[in-house]
């Protein structure tokens, strides 16, 4: 294992390939080769964004394809929960409404200072042209609890909170008529699940709520936008394994009575076969396992990651 004393994401300078596809009849999905995903819905009289991108000059990348397919407004946009990497871009749309979920609004309160630089300071690539972020944090104008509907004309589109998994406030967009789903974070595919604020009882459960709505397309949060119902059920099970793996081997490790550095390491080692090859495991693991390890010791809510304890952690656990 590397011994690096930098995070895994310093060293990821790669430019990745963009994408934006038509997934269903009003959804599209900006994608990029397992860095943050963006969904869009055109609906009859305005259009949705669902998570922003990191900076509003990485925004005007997505405002650029959305105006090569249509000229209608960019009325919402829509936080599938509050990491900085996917809502410090919102002001790059001009939207008359950010919508997220009270859940989200509260972590924002709570943790988004801290937040935004931690994570600016493990993955200064995802932050292109930082310095175009606004001063303050990104609020929303308006939040729901549960269940929230809107009409774009005669386009449903729903806001729903299935349960708690990648963050308490996450929150999905799903498209009833056509069975098309935004899943944020919930759902990755082809790329490690990022658990440092998960609930890692809660996200199996959550995954099979989603898979109850039998989506036949879905942009997840990083990887390819899945537009078969094989696909979409492939990404639920990839991400299902990868979190029930990590806990199940990070509770063996607390009952044994092991510390965190140990039960890493063995982790670490046992999910390797299995996952290294998707985008970001290196990065991802030691806030998984650390998250983990908090929640199977009865920690219930994830701790706030400061910048330093990001650094203290990384030392502990790769120094």
């Amino acid at each position: 294992m590397s011994q690096a004393k930098k995070f895994a994401s310093q060293a990821d300078m790669e430019e990745k390939k963009i994408t934006f596809s038509q997934i269903s009849e009003h959804a599209w999905a900006y994608t990029a080769e397992g860095d943050p995903n963006t969904g869009i819905i055109i609906g009859d009289d305005c259009v949705l964004v669902a998570d922003t991108q990191a900076t509003p000059a990485m925004a005007a990348d997505v405002v650029r394809r959305i105006r090569e397919v249509t000229d209608k407004p960019i009325k919402y946009v829509v936080l599938t929960h509050y990491h900085a990497v996917r809502v410090l871009g919102a002001a790059g749309y001009g939207a008359e409404h950010v919508l997220a979920s009270q859940d989200t609004r509260d972590l924002i309160v709570e943790r988004g200072e801290e937040d935004k630089a931690s994570e600016i300071g493990r993955f200064p690539r995802l932050f292109q042209n930082v310095e175009t972020v606004p001063p303050g944090l990104t609020w929303p104008t308006m939040t729901f609890t549960g269940k929230m509907t809107l009409w774009l004309g005669k386009l449903e589109v729903q806001l729903i909170q299935l349960g708690r998994g990648h963050t308490k406030g996450d929150t999905v967009v799903w498209l009833p008529q056509e069975r098309t789903l935004l899943s944020g974070d919930l759902v990755e595919f082809g790329a490690t699940p990022y658990a440092g604020d998960a609930y890692f009882k809660d996200w199996p459960q959550t995954l099979d709520n989603i898979a109850a709505l039998k989506p036949v397309a879905l942009v997840p949060g990083r990887g390819a936008a899945l537009t078969t119902p094989q696909a979409v059920a492939e990404g639920l099970t990839g991400t299902r394994n990868f979190i029930s793996d990590v806990y199940a081997s990070v509770q063996e490790g607390v009952k044994a009575g092991r510390d965190l550095n140990a039960v890493y390491k063995e982790t670490y080692e046992k999910l390797k076969p299995k996952y290294s090859q998707w985008v970001i495991f290196d990065h991802c693991m030691p806030f998984d396992v650390s998250r983990a390890y908090d929640e199977a010791s009865g920690h219930a809510d994830p701790r706030v990651w400061t910048a330093q304890r990001d650094i203290d952690m990384w030392k502990a656990l790769e120094g």
